[in-house]
């Protein structure tokens, strides 16, 4: 047994066609300088093997190839490789692409076939620390891929759940598998999805978050166009409702579409609650979602250009407050919320117990000290905190740091031209999330255009009975959701 270390030659590894038939010296010189690639030789017989020592499972290595194949003869292992779960390989891609897979080469005269004997590498389902619930399933996804899909099986038991292979990045050659339900997904979606994850030109991809912003219709866009999530029950409801899944090996997210912007207000947990309790949850994200951007904009247009609109007993206390600032509300109000978005930062950068640590007695602390040094107003810090408390309540994390960003614009538009600015920006954002598509359908669905029947499923969590219907941005064949006992 060798490993393959030593120098690169160049004029050998790297230059053979595609298309060329499969040696064990033509794969050893593709392997050159790679330290983990093992060559063997079968005794007996005059078989070879390849593979990467880290990739393959030693104890199966052992026992189903070594062993069985030493000492046999000639004859006898040509019989044993033409059979099951032996592999013939007939060209040089597809041989190297298995053994960069897990695949063990076996090299048998003319003849090369492969035997997967790929090692398991990664962590056990666990619940998501993104996305935690207080009712319902606790498991969530994983970064391999056939354990992931393997959990949306296990909760789909139909041959109707369609899954697709794709392959994307020139050099990491990563899986993607897209999933969809025969007969409930609009099969144009499917074309549509397929066609550009094929389009894709890139070395590698290594996250599902970075391979939908390789097929955005809209590229330069703040706001997230495909729902991701690492929660499988997410992914089943999203697939029974008529959308596509998409999964990728190494990545312990999924995303989802055709989507719509308010689908990244709601929760797998509003289905496990009672309905009632559901559609409050999903009302107070979106007033908090209000409250996040405009909050702390609305006290930067108020205290800058409309005094008139507070109170007169608040605005001797907001005079009183602000009589020590040295800055104007624009640039106080910036200088805290940037403040608060590096607490957020470090706290998120840091281990659990200390970022929870810095994240309380810093704002404590700066806050306090901010305050008695003059350096900000105690309404101020009460409007920063309501906002960024509120941004926390989203539950889509890419949603909720789009928002934090857009809060930034909003703040600077009402400190130069009011309430005049701040309702500038969310006209503009609205025109913007208007223009906006997913595989074709609009982003602001069901508001624009309007569908009554879908606001029982978006801006409300509606009792089962009611969900009669799939949503009609998912345009699916069949319609019919639910089907009361007659």
């Amino acid at each position: 047994m060798s490993r393959l270390g030593g120098s690169i030659n160049a004029n050998q590894a790297g230059d053979q066609p595609a298309d060329a038939k499969p040696t064990a010296s033509l794969v050893l010189q593709e392997l050159t300088d790679c330290l983990d690639a093992v060559h063997q030789c079968l005794e007996g017989n005059g078989g070879e093997i390849v593979y990467i020592a880290t990739l393959v499972d030693t104890s199966l290595l052992l026992r189903d190839l070594i062993r069985p194949l030493t000492g046999a003869e000639p004859s006898e292992l040509r019989t044993k490789l033409g059979a099951a779960p032996y592999r013939l390989t007939k060209d040089m891609n597809s041989c190297l692409s298995g053994i960069t897979n897990g695949a063990v080469a076996i090299f048998a005269g003319e003849d090369a076939y492969l035997l997967d004997l790929s090692k398991k590498i990664g962590r056990t389902i666990e619940q998501t620390e993104t996305e935690t619930l207080i009712t319902g399933p606790h498991d969530g996804f994983v970064e391999s891929l056939d354990e992931n899909l393997g959990v949306i099986r296990r909760r789909l038991r139909s041959a109707k759940l369609k899954s697709v292979g794709f392959e994307a990045g020139e050099i990491s050659k990563t899986q993607i598998v897209m999933l969809y339900i025969e007969g409930i997904v609009n099969m144009e979606f499917v074309t549509l999805l397929s066609e550009r994850i094929r389009s894709i030109e890139i070395d590698g991809v290594s996250d599902s978050n970075m391979l939908v912003q390789l097929i955005d219709e809209n590229p330069n866009s703040v706001f997230p166009q495909y729902l991701t999530t690492e929660r499988p029950d997410a992914v089943v409801s999203k697939l029974l409702g008529g959308r596509i899944a998409v999964l990728m090996d190494g990545s312990p997210s999924a995303f989802i579409s055709p989507t719509s912007f308010l689908e990244f207000f709601a929760s797998p947990d509003d289905y496990y609650q009672r309905w009632p309790i559901g559609t409050g949850l999903r009302v107070l994200r979106l007033i908090g979602f209000i409250i996040t951007i405009c909050f702390t904009a609305f006290y930067v247009s108020v205290t800058t250009f409309h005094y008139e609109l507070i109170p007169h007993t608040m605005l001797l206390n907001l005079a009183e407050s602000r009589s020590k600032v040295p800055f104007p509300p624009l640039i106080e109000a910036l200088l805290m919320e940037t403040t608060i978005e590096l607490l957020r930062e470090a706290g998120a950068r840091l281990p659990t117990k200390i970022g929870q640590t810095i994240g309380i007695v810093g704002g404590i602390v700066i806050g306090q000290a901010a305050v008695q040094a003059g350096f900000t107003s105690n309404i101020l810090i009460i409007a920063v905190a309501t906002s960024a408390i509120a941004s926390f309540v989203i539950p889509s994390y890419i949603m909720s740091a789009s928002i934090r960003l857009i809060r930034f614009g909003l703040i600077v538009l009402a400190g130069l031209l009011g309430n005049l600015g701040l309702f500038m920006g969310i006209g503009l954002m609205v025109i913007h999330m208007a223009g906006i598509t997913n595989l074709g359908t609009s982003y602001l669905s069901p508001i624009a255009p309007m569908r009554p029947s879908d606001l029982l499923d978006t801006l409300i969590r509606g009792p089962f009975w009611a969900l009669k219907t799939r949503p009609t941005l998912s345009r699916s064949p069949n319609q019919v959701r639910t089907r009361p006992k007659q």
